[in-house]
């Protein structure tokens, strides 16, 4: 991931651009509008975890959420987001280079934490990937207060698969509406995204 955010901080310094954005502008569309609908206090404290060129956070800042940190096991894609976040004049931002898996005891106490595509980038690991699915949930528990609120979008897990993993801990609020396509006469969705709630 480090040779990928320094092309892609590179790039940043050439042109400008924030470079890719997981699962398009409408998966971070599709989060803040499920946190307004439910009235979600803007000064909740709001982990993304995986946090890459830090947009989505940028986009959270935006929409008028003020407590927001943003973690990555990368140094470049904290650097990234650092420049993304320095160019978007939104100091308020907190970034740290952490690695998800070995939290910090800082970590801790947020009342919202959001995961886009980083759980599945855990998941290819093909080094013991159920030992780390494991470990990530163990963090998440952590991370995340009682009655908080996890918002997970996947490309590689099923919403049965994804209920299975997180079944330790959270309970499932709700499925939010994803992109569909047809192949072969059956209805799929090429990326899932649910509402955890911690117990």
């Amino acid at each position: 991931w480090d040779a990928a955010y320094e092309r892609e901080l590179q790039t940043f310094q050439d042109i400008g651009d924030a470079g890719e954005i997981w699962f398009g502008e409408e998966s971070m569309v599709r989060i803040i509008r499920w946190l307004e609908k439910q009235k979600v206090p803007l000064d909740s404290s709001v982990l993304d975890i995986g946090t890459g060129n830090g947009v989505l956070l940028i986009e959270l800042a935006k929409s008028g959420y003020m407590n927001l940190t943003g973690i990555d096991y990368s140094p470049s894609a904290i650097q990234l987001s650092e420049k993304v976040r320095e160019k978007e004049g939104m100091s308020n931002i907190k970034l740290k280079v952490e690695d998800f898996l070995a939290p910090s005891a800082e970590l801790s106490g947020f009342e919202i934490c959001i995961d886009k595509g980083t759980f599945d980038a855990i998941s290819l690991n093909p080094d013991n990937a159920v030992g780390k699915r494991k470990q990530y949930v163990r963090s998440l528990c952590s991370a995340l207060k009682p009655e908080g609120f996890f918002l997970i979008t996947s490309c590689n897990w099923t919403k049965e698969e994804l209920l299975n993993e997180f079944r330790e801990g959270f309970e499932i609020l709700e499925e939010l509406p994803t992109p569909k396509f047809c192949f072969g006469g059956r209805i799929g969705n090429s990326v899932t995204a649910l509402v955890f709630q911690r117990k």
